[in-house]
């Protein structure tokens, strides 16, 4: 597996794959080309039914200024969903072409060549051998993640923390309408002060990480700056827990670090042996594991051994199989805002179910991670973030 540091991408959303993804295909594409003096990009599968709804041309024109961008609907034999072909041209004589494919959470990959951070970093595949690896030599799991990681890691997770709680801070502040034509109001601020006069500790506990996933949420809706976790569309589970352990329960920082790198393992072991990417798998790829990734993080946090994280990871993610993703209009805003505070709630219950009943479980945590690609697999396309079915194909707009 790769570091996880690549599991955490720091960028504008709406979307990883098809904003931060092609965004940097397009850098990528335009530092090959630079005598270049105009470009086209057609996109296909995924981002070209959904890409306008996601500001996918925008992202691409912000790193290749005046581009050309095609959204081909036709095309169905496709060697990946978020497929682009990146054209440069010099007075109109073509220089180059490259296929380029998004294949979630930010990441690319080159027809024909090695994908990004192709370096492995950990000689295990999946959690099983992980757990096994950490018995035999005794290490809690944190442990095993900085003996695998370089002295980077730190300073990573530091910066991806930072901008997790400011991506929060900004969210409970700002209002208005979310743009996309939706009408959407923000709603993270209100959620976070309109208190209940009778509210019991654990109605407060709720309204206030879902005001947390919220804030997120709609900072990603409005193409602001948010931590992929493992996508954007997913951004706010994660960091609306981390976040009202710290700041509301007093948990340190450097707990919270730990914390955020047990997520990060979690979702490096998803995209190793399934998927993150919600076209190709559905939003199980996409909520499922940011739910699996955040239970696992407060699980550690809570000081739990490594078989009730596991457990925890397993029971958030088996309960998100066969979710599907059908952003209306292409939007990440109807159901995804709403969804990310959902599987925040859903992630502490796992922990808490995991915490008794582990000892019982019957189901690996590798298990349901291969329930869940075959799952996605077996899905019909319109499924899988086309705006084909589902809310998209239903919404009246009343």
């Amino acid at each position: 597996m790769k570091t996880i540091k690549s599991v955490f991408k720091i960028g504008n959303g709406p979307s990883s794959s098809h904003t931060v993804g092609p965004y940097h295909a397009a850098q990528v594409f335009g530092q090959r080309w630079p005598e270049a003096d105009a470009y086209k990009v057609t996109l296909f599968g995924s981002l070209a039914f959904t890409g306008e709804g996601h500001g996918t041309g925008k992202a691409i024109r912000s790193a290749l200024p005046g581009a050309q961008v095609v959204f081909d609907r036709e095309e169905q034999d496709l060697p990946h969903p978020n497929t682009m072909l990146f054209e440069a041209f010099r007075e109109g004589r073509r220089l180059g072409a490259e296929r380029i494919f998004s294949i979630g959470g930010g990441s690319i990959r080159i027809e024909g060549e090695p994908s990004e951070d192709e370096l492995q970093v950990y000689p295990q595949r999946d959690f099983t051998e992980i757990l096994n690896e950490c018995k035999r030599s005794g290490l809690e799991l944190t442990e095993f993640i900085c003996r695998m990681e370089d002295d980077r890691l730190r300073d990573t997770l530091k910066r991806v923390w930072e901008a997790m709680k400011e991506s929060i801070r900004r969210g409970l502040e700002a209002s208005g309408t979310l743009p996309g034509g939706l009408g959407i109001e923000r709603k993270a601020g209100m959620l976070y002060r309109k208190r209940c006069y009778n509210e019991s500790a654990d109605v407060a506990m709720n309204r206030v990480i879902a005001a947390y996933a919220y804030a997120v949420s709609e900072e990603n809706a409005d193409e602001h700056i948010v931590v992929t976790a493992p996508t954007c569309g997913s951004c706010g589970v994660l960091p609306s827990v981390l976040y009202y352990m710290h700041a509301d329960r007093g948990f340190p920082e450097e707990e919270i670090l730990d914390a955020l790198a047990v997520a990060g393992l979690i979702g490096n072991v998803i995209r190793t042996n399934a998927s993150i990417s919600g076209a190709e798998c559905g939003c199980q790829a996409e909520i499922g594991s940011a739910c699996s990734m955040t239970a696992a993080a407060l699980a550690s946090l809570y000081g739990l051994n490594i078989d009730q994280i596991e457990y925890a990871a397993e029971i958030a993610m088996e309960h998100n199989l066969g979710l599907t993703c059908d952003p209306v209009k292409g939007l990440v805003q109807i159901p995804c805002i709403e969804r990310n505070a959902v599987a925040a709630m859903r992630a502490i219950s796992s922990v808490n179910l995991s915490r008794f009943l582990y000892a019982t479980r019957k189901i690996s945590f590798d298990e349901v991670v291969a329930t869940m690609y075959r799952t996605g697999r077996d899905m019909n396309e319109k499924y899988r973030e086309t705006s084909h079915g589902g809310l998209a194909e239903i919404y009246s707009g009343s």
